[in-house]
């Protein structure tokens, strides 16, 4: 039976990086580069129908055209190229490109993110469409919180709570995105107005920005895979 939607993965890659040097292509964890470990974990992942990788890395794409010849992968146009472009207007160029009705925007740099976890997230979004009209990953954080101004966030100081027992609030970590194709170009945002917040695992969410998140990435992978314990 054929799946009643079409889902399409975009992972957007510039050929340079500004805080951690070609990290992109940078080898990681068993030795192969970077993306390589997040492009796996969309291969398995049942419910993606299509992979588009958009750059403007020859690395990039030699890699992309020798080893995953199934991947779509998009000639990012010069007025996109510049670190400050927002991701919501690569986006929009992307989905102009390769139609379909729903996409999932992720980062090469999520490479502890696990297929059952992603898959996961795929269910619960297409499971709760259109009360929720997109999805977004989130770490749930229980710290006490003040301004720069010195004022509390989310706590009160003179009831000193457990950091365990306060409200918790969530980062969004910016594993993966689901979103509406016609909602991205209505709203120029991957955030709907009716979002869902999909609670992931610290580790899995581990993001490389910069150099020490590589370091520690690394050591992370290692360890997982020593075990057994990724997935």
């Amino acid at each position: 039976m054929s799946k009643p939607y079409r889902l399409t993965a975009l992972m957007p890659m510039r050929h340079s990086s500004e805080r951690v040097k070609g990290k992109n292509y940078r080898p990681f964890g068993d030795g192969r580069p970077l993306f390589h470990h997040m492009l796996q974990t969309m291969l398995e992942c049942p419910l993606i129908d299509a992979i588009v990788i958009d750059t403007d890395s020859p690395i990039v794409k030699e890699q992309c055209a020798a080893q995953f010849p199934g991947v779509i992968v998009l000639d990012r146009p010069e007025h996109l190229r510049d670190g400050a472009t927002p991701m919501n207007d690569v986006l929009l160029h992307d989905v102009s490109q390769v139609p379909s009705e729903f996409y999932l925007q992720t980062h090469s740099t999520n490479p502890l993110l696990s297929a059952q976890t992603l898959s996961r997230a795929a269910e619960t979004f297409f499971a709760n469409y259109p009360v929720y009209d997109s999805l977004f990953s989130v770490t749930r954080v229980q710290v006490r919180f003040w301004d720069q101004l010195a004022r509390a966030v989310n706590h009160n100081p003179n009831i000193l709570l457990r950091t365990q027992d306060l409200p918790p609030l969530y980062e969004e970590n910016s594993c993966f995105y689901f979103f509406e194709g016609a909602a991205l170009k209505a709203r120029h945002n991957r955030i709907g107005l009716r979002p869902y917040m999909f609670e992931i695992e610290r580790r899995e969410a581990q993001d490389i920005d910069e150099e020490i998140d590589f370091e520690i990435a690394d050591m992370m992978y290692q360890r997982l895979n020593a075990g057994g314990a990724r997935g």
